[in-house]
């Protein structure tokens, strides 16, 4: 009796340890371990080992809400998390080519513990890469990639279709979908120069490694300004 209840704990942490998009809908369920993908679907670029699939949602052409639950998997406690759009249909999974087009600014996650946790983020407003622009109709694939603390990313996919604000396929934001937790911190992420180019090669890891091991504490004067920036477009 006891081996089975272990066996069923070890299997829920197992299942439950990646990133869920929350909105717009989830390009699919990859939370899955097996013989193909023996460590899990998620490491798999582009989108998680998941295929193109025709659970696409409607989202409008001016940008919108995205959301996510970033802490299932072990040690996340601090990661880095970036959004990505891409366009197409000749990709290697059938989704578009090329997923690098940023929607907003990298920025640095600070949750409550290494093990997984149930908290979510919620980016009200995620506007459109910089110097693009579609229209109603058209088809496009929102990236979502974590880089765990230990240099890992999990990839995770939404596939959406473009329509005008307002229009009532878009699914309505509300906090029951798009929340930002109160045990989640955010930092911005910034670089500091300790070598100039051409200068003799002596590479300091300490500074580096020292980003890492801050506290949330230590990071707390940064405040949570990519979540406020979003949130205030939102509101404008």
């Amino acid at each position: 009796m006891l081996s089975s209840i272990l066996l069923a704990v070890v299997a829920s942490t197992i299942v439950t340890a990646h990133t869920v998009i929350t909105y717009p809908g989830w390009r699919g369920d990859n939370l899955i371990e097996n013989t193909t993908f023996p460590y899990g679907m998620q490491w798999t670029y582009p989108c998680g080992g998941m295929p193109l699939t025709t659970n696409r949602s409607y989202w409008p052409t001016t940008g919108g809400a995205v959301a996510f639950q970033p802490g299932w998997f072990q040690g996340h406690q601090t990661a880095f998390l970036y959004i990505n759009l891409g366009f197409g249909t000749d990709g290697p999974d059938n989704g578009p080519k090329n997923l690098s087009f940023p929607m907003i600014a990298p920025f640095q996650l600070l949750g409550p513990s290494k093990g997984p946790y149930p908290g979510t983020v919620c980016l009200p407003q995620v506007p459109l890469p910089a110097n693009m622009s579609f229209n109603a109709g058209d088809n496009a694939t929102i990236q979502v990639v974590e880089i765990a603390q230990h240099g890992a990313a999990l990839f995770s996919c939404s596939d959406i279709t473009f329509a005008e604000p307002g229009d009532e396929r878009i699914a309505k934001v509300n906090g029951s979908n798009c929340y930002n937790s109160t045990d989640l911190g955010f930092a911005e992420i910034y670089t500091v120069t300790t070598q100039e180019m051409d200068s003799a090669a002596n590479v300091s890891t300490s500074s580096a490694s020292g980003l890492w091991n801050h506290s949330p504490a230590t990071w707390s004067w940064l405040g949570y300004f990519p979540i406020f920036m979003c949130a205030l477009g939102f509101l404008l």
